[in-house]
């Protein structure tokens, strides 16, 4: 049982290790999407800020409603639960006037909602990534106890019980052939 439970801890651990390193190249290519789109959305808020002025940015960007479609759900993956983070997908609709404000604003505002979806997706897969190495230590800690200390453990035991039975074993079989002299 120890080694048929200790191939179930390598195997396990081989599937969490793929998994995360599936979310690693994953989450790699998220941040770089994020990097390159924070860079747009900041050139155009930066465009908007020097067109329509600060202030009046300041004021559009106040007006615009907190968006609560957020949810979390969860998904196990041999035991460890990995987070989904979902959300409503929407038509932009900007709540500023389009007579008040310039297109560099608008760009500025779906570049800034991309990014939004971005880190959303980039959280679940970092978490993701954490709850896994996680339960990988976990489960190398428990895969090599069973492989260092508790195999060895019941191998010596197994074998002095097989040492004791075959000496009693032979004890037995000397004693027969005493008893049996005797009778003859």
């Amino acid at each position: 049982l120890s080694k048929q439970g200790y191939e179930l801890m390598d195997k396990k651990r081989t599937i969490l290790i793929n998994e995360m390193m599936r979310l690693i190249s994953e989450a790699e290519v998220i941040q770089s999407q994020i990097d390159s789109t924070f860079k747009n959305a900041y050139a155009a808020l930066q465009n908007a800020n020097i067109i329509e002025g600060i202030s009046m940015v300041k004021d559009m960007a106040e007006d615009i409603p907190i968006d609560n479609s957020i949810s979390i759900r969860f998904r196990s993956v041999m035991g460890v639960e990995i987070p989904e983070v979902s959300y409503s997908e929407h038509e932009l609709h900007p709540s500023y006037g389009f007579m008040s404000s310039v297109i560099a604003l608008d760009e500025a505002y779906e570049y800034f909602e991309k990014v939004r979806r971005l880190t959303l997706k980039l959280a679940e897969v970092e978490t993701a990534v954490y709850r896994l190495a996680v339960n990988i230590r976990k489960t190398q800690k428990r895969a090599n106890a069973l492989k260092n200390i508790i195999i060895p453990k019941y191998t010596a035991i197994i074998s002095n019980i097989v040492n004791v039975l075959d000496e009693k074993e032979r004890e037995e079989f000397t004693r027969l052939k005493v008893i049996k002299k005797q009778k003859l």
